[in-house]
């Protein structure tokens, strides 16, 4: 049967007809929908969101040595974080066969950099597959599973986001079981201490030769001969973009295997063409291995190194051709992104930033959203987890130099899962002044909703315990006299909080709780947070003045003109943000 999917979609298709059995992931675009699309395999394999990619990886590996086949999933700086037990299981090798899929973000459409994760193969020393589209992300993590157990290895499955979110026919195949391998002692194995680490190493580079022995005979790496004028050694989507490029008017050498490379392979390709261009995405990971083999070639010359690709860019650089384009008289709307209209995070931010003297902070999520205008509340915002480390250290900076800033660091309950927790515990361990802010809207938000340890939730709809975040923050050693529980939309609440923080001397943590506007809400969240959605706010046109003081909240259901402001009905929730801001009292709170 034939059926259209995206990337992901045909990854966890993938793993479900290759006897997977074990799942895990943290949410992370481009990567979230793979582990979405478990559950509906529930009867066959078990999926679990874990609380960063570091356990998720961990899990998923302790699964694979107890001897069934595993994977886990993340977006390429979740593999920053789980590259510790990553490095270590490729010099241990597996039982079940393990596979880690990278998904990388070229253009950085929902990421704070872009890197190349193709490095954390040949650093790692990882097998590494790459699909090009949806049937090849089907068919290579099936493959993936085989080839771990071949080789004893882990594989990295390397996609990026056009993989992932493009949509193609896919040809579905059954599920292949995979009987469970009995897990033995096995120490010299699995404990990488020093003494049985150093075998393991000299190990490792007899399986690489035999990868790569196999890489030069597999049939995801052959040549594709038209004229030979022309040659494209290429991997993944940049193969696309490739054949859109010359058509019949090149050979192509298609990687499916990036690590180890087909040296011989690659070799022979070369020296059969005229010209050899290397076309990929990001880093020059493929153009730097023809050069060091001593292979003339075009690659990052002339094709971007950095951003998305697309045919257009690779035919200009390559052939001068220019995209054709036409001027309209139509202009698109500037729409900046945004807090959704009702966010809890607007109150918290409309209120913090009025305080004069703090560095705040921020993470990784949609309230990094708060450092956009006209809110502008954040001064940085790094990697998850990093408010609360970094607001620890600017506060014992600003302590040996004297100065009265005081230091805030903000982020979400998944965030604050994720690696907050330990963030925290330094603060108070290191006696730290700073103030910790975690924005508790019930759900993992920006990804599309994930559960997490504090929804009450599992990814596979199972009833679970949540984590008590007021107890957990006391369990690390916050006084219980410093530490509050707001409502972020009553403005007044989080003033007083924020002045009360200000003036401590000692760790203080800050929790608005009230949940995310978009949320399926559980019947916890209606019996917890009276009145969800019951009111809408409406401006009395006879007291507004146009101040615009209530614009700017940032709120997308206000909209201004020169004369006057109006609240779209149909995007309001009566959070009430701005009827509190209003200093001519003009708005009003009526019932839906």
């Amino acid at each position: 049967m034939k059926v259209i999917m995206s990337g992901n979609e045909a990854i966890a298709r993938g793993a479900y007809e290759g006897g997977c059995q074990f799942a895990s992931a943290y949410p992370g675009t481009p990567s979230t929908e793979i582990l979405e699309n478990m559950p509906q395999y529930k009867d066959d394999v078990y999926s679990e969101w874990a609380p960063n990619e570091k356990v998720a990886a961990e899990a998923a590996i302790g699964a694979s040595i107890a001897g069934v086949r595993s994977f886990c999933a993340m977006k390429h700086v979740g593999v920053n974080v789980a590259a510790d037990p990553i490095f270590t299981i490729a010099y241990t090798g597996v039982t079940g066969g393990f596979v880690i899929v990278s998904a990388d973000d070229p253009g950085q459409h929902s990421s704070q950099n872009e890197q190349d994760n193709r490095n954390y193969a040949k650093a790692a020393r990882l097998l590494m597959l790459e699909p090009a589209n949806s049937q090849e992300c089907k068919d290579y993590m099936k493959m993936a599973f085989g080839l771990s157990e071949r080789f004893d290895a882990p594989v990295l499955f390397h996609v990026t986001t056009r993989v992932c979110h493009s949509k193609g026919i896919v040809e579905l195949g059954d599920r292949e079981e995979h009987e469970y391998v009995p897990y033995k002692k096995q120490i010299e194995k699995y404990v990488s201490a020093p003494a049985n680490a150093k075998k393991m190493r000299v190990n490792l580079e007899t399986k690489l030769a035999n990868m790569e022995a196999y890489a030069n005979e597999a049939e995801i790496n052959q040549p594709e001969w038209h004229s030979t004028k022309i040659g494209v050694v290429t991997s993944g989507i940049s193969y696309q973009y490739a054949k859109e490029t010359f058509g019949e008017d090149a050979s192509y050498l298609k990687l499916g295997m990036t690590f180890p490379l087909p040296t011989d392979l690659i070799k022979d390709f070369c020296s059969k063409v005229d010209k050899v261009y290397v076309i990929e995405e990001m880093d020059p990971y493929l153009q730097e291995f023809l050069a060091i083999h001593g292979i003339e070639c075009i690659g990052n010359q002339q094709i971007p190194k950095f951003d998305e690709l697309n045919t257009d860019i690779v035919r200009e650089a390559l052939t001068g051709v220019k995209p054709e384009s036409y001027d309209s008289e139509l202009q698109s709307v500037v729409r900046p992104p945004t807090l959704c209209a009702g966010c809890p995070h607007r109150g918290f931010f409309q209120a913090i930033k009025k305080k004069k003297g703090l560095m705040i902070n921020g993470d990784i999520g949609c309230y990094t959203l708060g450092a956009n205008a006209p809110l502008s509340a954040l001064d940085t915002a790094s990697c998850m987890g990093a408010s609360l480390s970094m607001a620890h250290g600017a506060a014992q900076a600003y302590k040996v130099a004297g100065a009265k800033t005081k230091a805030v660091g903000v982020l979400g309950d998944s965030t604050f899962f994720h690696s907050g927790i330990t963030s925290l515990m330094d603060a108070v361990y290191n006696q730290s002044d700073s103030i910790s802010v975690i924005l508790d809207n019930r759900i993992t938000g920006m990804t599309g909703h994930q559960e997490n340890p504090g929804t009450g939730f599992t990814l596979m709809g199972k009833p679970a315990p949540e984590v008590d975040i007021p107890a957990l923050v006391k369990a690390v050693g916050i006084k219980e006299e410093n530490i509050y529980t707001v409502n972020p939309l009553h403005l007044d609440e989080v003033d007083k909080v924020l002045d009360a923080c200000i003036a401590s001397e000692e760790p203080t943590v800050i929790i608005t709780r009230w949940p995310c506007v978009l949320k399926k809400f559980s019947q916890q969240d209606l019996d917890e947070f009276k009145g969800l959605h019951q009111t809408q706010c409406h401006i009395i046109q006879d007291k507004c003045r146009n101040c615009k003081a209530c614009v700017r909240t940032g709120c997308p259901a206000l909209m201004s003109s020169k004369d006057d402001v109006v609240i779209d009905v149909n995007s309001c929730v009566g959070c009430k943000v701005c009827k509190q801001v209003c200093p001519f009292d003009a708005i009003e709170e009526v019932q839906r």
